[in-house]
């Protein structure tokens, strides 16, 4: 049998031109120090175990080694409550997708797109339906991470997913994205200034997220009061009337109830509108979306629904919930309703639906679905429910307040909303700049990226492998006092270049902290100094 042809292996120059994007394909013009190359020049990609070793959910338990999945992945963060286990020996038997720190886990499967990076120690393991990407020295991680929240990776997603019924994404078409690369140095400043901008951000959006998830808990407090007569206090003084004018009775003294029309929903125009459970949503009917039934003139009289009608859900987990017909409109209601119908004048429709906003109504609602398989609650005990009445003018006047004060807290909820929409497309804006080099960051002076990526795909000897091809003049080797600022001075050497930029002297070893501390004593000793732009000037 004939051998395959060996595959050929790319000279260090065609790899460059495989990373590299060509002007055609780039989607937008960047700074000129920065260039557009494929992801894969940058990161390499691991997916996890999906040969016979990969856990099934009998190989789960309550503690023992993280086996994560897409779920786990909130807001950008990993949630340990969210996390699957497995034993030791399962996770030692897996031969790929074991999780490092400084990783970065992306999804592939359902959840497109979500991702978090891993900031702690950890040994874990991934699901199938995320891989990891881990960063080589041309890039951060946490440039990375903003990459693939902002949309200059999202559309290219967008247009890579398969566009089966379970989306998916394949890891060469993750590898192919197009991503903005700049200097390293300038990798850190943006990194910075996009967390210092998202962190007040944050901060705006903690106030309006603390005033939305206490929007039913002030909603509570006015009805509270307004049904317990707080609210019209200085109403009763000023019209000389006490609590005891308040009659505490049942509802059914006061009103009548009906069960609604038993047919099936169409959506021709065979009827009335057909009213049912699912079309009262937060209080509001869209009539526009509700379907229509049949039946006889007999039946729509007797079913027809008038202005004051309080229609309330009889079963399922909405039991209880009430919607008061508004609109003049020719509609009967369905069986999983009941009708409320005010028979007496001492009652006002609008005081009886307010109450039924009220934690005074749904206890007794509670109370009655207690210890039934399928919450529900029928006519009868509806009537049973005990409520507080005042005189009809103090009816109104606490209508009024409470309109008065509810529209003010929605209008409230609204525009902490409004805000929480607009933080998210503030941060989508930030992203969008920040990776355009308009955050004001960039130093054009700086060394190009594609020399990052050369040396990162070894176009050229790395800084470390240079160093060791020159020799120092003696004047300047008599200062040195360790091997790395030996390594430092002979990149000034090789280079030919009298000021170097600190991200390409910090390449001469993994131990950044004592570059850095070589720096310094270089400085410290005046054979180099630091210029207004950053680079290190070689001063002898």
């Amino acid at each position: 049998m004939a051998r395959g042809k060996k595959k050929e292996t790319l000279t260090p120059e065609e790899r460059l031109q495989a990373a590299l994007v060509p002007a055609s394909e780039q989607p937008y013009p960047v700074p000129g120090n920065w260039c557009w190359v494929r992801l894969k020049a940058s990161i390499n990609l691991y997916n996890g175990d999906r040969g016979t070793n990969y856990p099934s959910k009998k190989d789960y338990q309550f503690s023992g080694v993280p086996f994560i999945n897409a779920g786990a992945i909130v807001d950008g963060e990993l949630n340990e409550a969210e996390f699957n286990y497995i034993s030791e020996e399962k996770y030692d038997a897996l031969r790929a997708g074991k999780i490092q720190q400084g990783d970065i886990l992306y999804c592939l499967r359902g959840s497109l797109g979500k991702t978090a990076i891993v900031h702690q120690k950890f040994k874990g393991a991934i699901s199938s339906s995320l891989c990891i990407l881990r960063a080589n020295q041309s890039l951060l991680k946490e440039y990375l991470y903003y990459l693939l929240c902002s949309n200059v990776i999202g559309h290219q997603q967008v247009l890579a997913e398969n566009g089966s019924a379970q989306p998916n994404l394949s890891a060469a078409s993750v590898m192919d994205y197009m991503i903005p690369l700049s200097p390293l140095a300038e990798q850190h400043r943006i990194v910075d200034r996009i967390e210092s901008l998202f962190a007040k951000l944050d901060e705006a959006k903690q106030k309006a997220q603390d005033a939305l998830d206490s929007f039913e808990t002030r909603k509570a407090a006015i009805l509270h009061k307004a049904f317990t007569g707080e609210l019209t206090a200085q109403w009763r003084k000023e019209h000389g009337v006490g609590m005891e004018s308040w009659e505490k009775a049942s509802l059914g003294k006061y009103v009548d109830s009906q069960y609604g029309y038993t047919e099936s929903a169409s959506w021709e125009q065979v009827g009335p509108k057909f009213l049912r459970i699912t079309d009262i949503q937060d209080g509001v009917v869209d009539w526009a979306n509700v379907p229509f039934c049949k039946i006889s003139d007999t039946d729509f009289e007797r079913y027809a629904v008038s202005q004051n009608d309080i229609m309330i859900a009889r079963t399922g987990a909405t039991t209880g919930k009430s919607y008061l017909i508004v609109d003049e409109i020719k509609a009967v209601f369905a069986s999983y309703l009941i009708r409320i119908k005010i028979k007496s004048p001492e009652l006002q429709p609008q005081y009886l639906y307010g109450f039924m906003q009220s934690q005074l109504y749904w206890g007794q609602i509670t109370e009655f679905s207690a210890g039934i398989a399928q919450p529900g609650v029928n006519a009868k005990k509806l009537k049973e429910i005990i409520l507080s009445i005042p005189s009809v003018p103090e009816q109104t006047e606490i209508v009024r307040i409470l309109d008065d004060l509810l529209a003010k807290e929605q209008q409230a909820k609204d525009a902490a909303e409004g805000v929480l929409e607009q933080i998210d497309l503030i941060k989508k804006a930030i992203l969008t700049r920040a990776f355009r080099g308009e955050l004001g960051t960039n130093d054009p002076s700086e060394e190009s990226a594609v020399e990052l990526v050369k040396r990162v795909l070894a176009v050229e000897p790395p800084p470390e492998a240079r160093a060791k091809a020159v020799s120092i003049p003696r004047e300047v080797e008599k200062q040195l006092k360790c091997e790395l600022e030996r390594k430092i001075m002979k990149l000034y050497y090789y280079s030919d270049s009298r000021s170097l930029p600190i991200n390409t002297l910090m390449e001469v070893s993994s131990k950044k902290f004592e570059v850095l501390e070589s720096i310094r004593n270089l400085e410290q000793r005046g054979i180099i100094k630091k210029l207004p732009n950053g680079n290190y000037k070689l001063v002898r």
